[in-house]
């Protein structure tokens, strides 16, 4: 293997990831969303800027049988997600900007994405350019969330995971035919704030918005030591591939 590659266990193993050993590496955050996806097999599954596959993939061990696609624009990570993947994963290396026109007459079941967190021109950029791309805001998460809309078919579900304080950005930026809209916050301890939030919405849902009571990742009220600190629920998910119902 590529000295400059790892390859990364995911749900105990179930999943196994080649990621690059230097720049964005997929963490917790794309395994929860995963989980919370409510897919069922046969369904059709779309993950805007899909990384090396963190998501989809692990969607994918939890329920077989998807129609699974992946769009990722940095062209060495595409690579992986298709080496990931195999032939259980479409991969489409695009920009979400300039998606080409066979993706853009197509609709899915479900739609997912992890945006990048951080404002590009609010932070100091770091040395690798993967990463940087990976975590850095350049399109705008509005245009993210509207991308992800269109790309859902009727009755078809949109999940996104981000950072607590863009919520409101994300509400904003929904179409007035996305309904139905529930959100999970994850929150690292208990007596603390959320730091994320899964938001999921449903194209011409009706019912009332939901706010959920947060998820508590870790154990304790701070951390004390290093090691595995996750609370029994989040440890299934992550370590044994359980949905993360809400």
């Amino acid at each position: 293997m590529n000295d400059n590659l790892t390859r990364d266990a995911f749900l105990g193993g179930r999943v196994q990831l080649l990621q690059p050993r230097h720049g964005y590496r997929a963490g917790a955050d794309p395994v929860l969303l995963a989980a919370s996806v409510p897919a069922r097999s046969g369904q059709s599954v779309l993950d805007l800027g899909c990384g090396v596959g963190a998501a989809i993939l692990c969607l994918g061990a939890r329920v077989p049988g998807l129609l699974m696609t992946g769009v990722e624009m940095q062209p060495d990570y595409a690579d992986l997600a298709r080496r990931n993947g195999g032939d259980q994963l479409e991969v489409i290396p695009a920009d979400i900007n300039d998606l080409p026109l066979d993706l853009r007459e197509r609709q899915f079941d479900h739609v997912m994405t992890n945006p990048p967190y951080f404002d590009k021109a609010a932070r100091r950029a770091g040395k690798d350019g993967g990463r940087e791309t990976a975590v850095g805001e350049v399109t705008p998460l509005a245009k993210w969330v509207k991308i992800a809309a269109k790309r859902a078919r009727p009755k078809g579900f949109v999940h996104v995971i981000h950072r607590a304080e863009r919520l409101p950005d994300i509400l904003r930026a929904l179409p007035v035919h996305m309904g139905s809209i529930e959100v999970l916050p994850l929150t690292p301890r208990a007596g603390r704030l959320a730091e994320l939030v899964i938001l999921r919405a449903k194209k011409d849902g009706r019912a009332a918005f939901k706010l959920h009571a947060p998820l508590i990742l870790h154990e304790g009220s701070r951390h004390e030591k290093d090691g595995d600190s996750y609370v029994p629920a989040v440890k299934s998910i992550l370590r044994d591939g359980a949905a993360l119902d809400f």
